[in-house]
């Protein structure tokens, strides 16, 4: 149901309070954002406002942002001026308007939040998440952290939030070192999401992820083979071959989907030469453009290799001494993935300026190599601990999950090459909230509330279409991989594919689609169920692929159950073109022809029916999300597609308009581990601090 919202109304309440002589209400955006302008004689501040009009007028009617003003802007008529009126400060622009840093590791501290975050200042008590911080970027604050000499996990990101906490709790680190017992050279066991891959068919060297970069015109050739040798030697990844029924340590443990069948090895230092690997191309005046780029990306995947190597392609277009070049990198995705980006850009940058300077460039080390986390996690799988989770996944799969197209997924029919795909994107002023305040007034995460939306949205869909009234959606879910589940491992600073992929089952319960679109009181329940759904899979759902992958047992068990017809995977936030892609250096930026590219050998078969492959693209005029919709045609129409991606866009507009209302959010019994707290018990306890407050 709608809201009848009187601006008189509440302009009358405000100007109610005793140091309040005048008030206008507006709305603001394509989220209706209720803004109050108050002229006061004696300052107040907005918190107390908020209390005053929730204590008076119903939750839906309270402003969420106060702004206060030395008098109210009038037209030449003597109406209010709306024109002339400031925009309120949105959490992230108040971003810094704290206190000074008062200690030498909070001023240090401060520093790398801004860094890891791409905001200009943070003060010590803002909190990270609320700036736009997720578990991907977490990882980057961590790395930063470490060649800074300052130690500590995403975890303790997690639990403290801000530079004040962690500054608490943080760790002196005395000069990183490799560790010596884990040089990262020799065989390799495969990794759930490897064999999960090569499971699929088709040719693993055509799948591959590329960058564009815009570089120095002085570049170099030989200053640029120095530097891509230096990252492959010093990236165990890069180095990485295949060999054909090669026995390895993880077993075949895959359920019998094959991908037991091919061991890999991760070859010594030196002995994948650049030279090998770097080509010059001579563009002139004529430029680069996205059919150039995409060509050379064609050449350079058919240059790649799993079983002789190399997997990494280097491409310089030289546009001459006076004019920017551009750089390509292609890798064979199965050493690559979305947090190793961030970590093979910066370095390559870093052993450039170093071949430049005529010096050894002085990488930071790597913490825990590939070869030790993929022994870490085939031993992980056959903890007894760990196995007996597979009642928790045989459960989740077993339930009843209605069918949403007539077919089933055929790997025959429905492969890579027959795929369609349609790319949509929200505007700044709906990502800007659903990165920020959204997720931080539920203490969540943006999966939280992008898988809230999308079961809203696809409940919504079977609803118009007459195809079933449940509002439970399993869906495969795509995450970095990075958790900490084994003690003393640093992943920050390791590339390499370790994406983790889980089915899970949301439901956010029955709502009224209007309630739906406004951001009715509803939703926040919804997104707290969600939330709390998604929080009782144990270590963010890693256990299911190495149940499934490397334990032979229960993998046969997990292997003969259906898989979810959906997948979703948020990629986190990637710069947009002409942002430097290394702290402080603006001549290496990600360049303006074409964005990240990506691509398998069409006969490779679809995982799932539909996908939904989301990313943030922090633009200069604000955060833009980014959602690449895939579908099998012989099982989805375009018509029914986009209406269910439109009906996903207008869920989260509805929980950004919910996040706008004052009041709204709150903690779960997720937040309180060590305590038995219900939802209704947490609910009492905030009441009654506002109340008190």
């Amino acid at each position: 149901r709608g809201f009848r919202i009187e601006p008189g109304e509440i302009e009358q309440t405000l100007t109610d309070h005793p140091h309040i002589t005048q008030a206008a209400v507006i709305t603001l955006g394509d989220r209706a954002r209720l803004v109050a302008y108050v002229v006061a004689h004696t300052a107040v501040s907005p918190e107390e406002l908020g209390e005053f009009t929730r204590r008076r007028l119903p939750e839906y009617m309270v402003p969420s942002a106060f702004v206060t003003l030395d008098r109210l802007p009038l037209t030449a008529n003597g109406k209010l001026d709306r024109a002339a009126l400031p925009e309120p400060v949105t959490a992230e622009r108040a971003a810094g308007a704290g206190r000074e840093p008062r200690t030498a590791r909070e001023r240090l501290l401060v520093e790398l939040f801004a860094q890891a975050l791409g905001v200009d200042r943070v003060a010590p008590d803002d909190d990270f998440f609320t700036l736009g911080g997720d578990s991907i970027v977490s990882i980057r604050l961590v790395s930063l952290a470490r060649a800074a000499g300052i130690g500590f996990a995403v975890r303790d990101i997690f639990e403290q939030r801000t530079v004040a906490g962690l500054a608490g709790v943080a760790e002196e680190l005395a000069g990183s070192v490799p560790d010596a017992d884990d040089p990262g050279v020799g065989a390799v066991v495969p990794t759930p999401i490897m064999r999960w891959f090569e499971a699929r068919g088709g040719e693993v060297d055509a799948f591959h992820q590329a960058m564009l970069l815009e570089v120095p015109a002085a570049l170099g050739e030989d200053h640029l083979v120095t530097a891509v040798q230096t990252l492959v030697d010093h990236h165990g990844a890069l180095r990485l071959t295949r060999t054909k029924g090669g026995a390895d340590d993880g077993d075949d443990g895959d359920g019998g989907d094959g991908g037991g069948a091919w061991s890999w090895e991760v070859a010594p230092v030196g002995s994948v030469p650049a030279t090998e690997l770097v080509r010059r191309v001579d563009v002139g005046s004529a430029g680069v453009d996205e059919a150039l780029v995409r060509a050379r990306v064609e050449a350079e995947v058919a240059r790649l290799s799993a079983d002789r190597g190399p997997l990494l392609g280097v491409v310089w277009f030289d546009a001459g001494p006076a004019r920017s070049g551009r750089l390509l990198l292609v890798v064979n995705h199965l050493v690559v993935d979305g947090v190793s980006w961030r970590i093979l850009l910066p370095d390559l940058v870093a052993a450039w300026e170093g071949a430049v300077a005529g010096r050894p460039a002085r990488l930071e080390p790597v913490g825990t190599s590939l070869r030790r986390w993929s022994r870490l996690l085939a031993a992980e799988a056959r903890r007894p601990a760990r196995a007996a989770e597979a009642t928790l996944w045989t459960e989740l799969l077993a339930a009843a999950d209605p069918p949403l197209t007539a077919g089933r997924l055929d790997p025959v029919r429905d492969t890579v090459g027959r795929a369609r795909e349609c790319t949509l994107s929200l505007p700044p002023e709906v990502t800007g909230p659903l990165l920020t305040t959204v997720p931080a007034a539920f203490h969540a995460g943006v999966n939280d509330v992008l898988l809230t939306a999308l079961a809203l949205a696809v409940a919504e869909w079977c609803r118009e279409r007459g195809t079933g009234r449940s509002t439970a959606l399993l869906v495969d879910v795509e995450g970095h991989g990075r958790e900490e589940i084994v003690a003393g491992v640093d992943l920050s600073r390791t590339v390499g594919w370790f994406t983790s992929l889980y089915p899970v089952r949301v439901d956010p319960g029955p709502l009224v689609w209007t309630e739906v679109v406004e951001g009715g009181p509803a939703l926040g329940q919804a997104l707290k169920r969600v939330k709390e759904q998604l929080r009782a899979l144990p270590d963010h759902g890693m256990g299911f692929g190495l149940l499934r992958h490397l334990n032979p047992e229960t993998g046969r068990r997990l292997a003969a159950l259906r898989v979810p017809q959906l997948g979703f995977n948020y990629l986190g936030r990637f710069p947009a073109a002409g942002t430097a892609v290394a702290p402080g250096r603006p001549g290496w930026t990600v360049a303006a022809e074409t964005g990240l590219l990506s691509g398998a050998d069409p006969a490779t078969a679809l995982a799932h029916g539909l996908e939904v492959n989301s990313m943030v693209r922090d633009a200069p005029d604000g955060p833009c999300l980014e959602a690449v919709w895939t579908w099998a045609p012989g099982l989805w129409s375009e018509t029914h597609v986009r209406v269910l991606a439109e009906r996903w866009f207008q869920a989260i507009r509805g929980l950004v308009r919910h996040g706008d209302r004052s009041g709204t959010g709150g903690h779960t019994p997720s937040d309180f581990p060590l305590t038995e707290l219900s939802q209704h018990d947490i609910e009492q306890l905030e009441a009654a601090w506002r109340i008190q407050k």
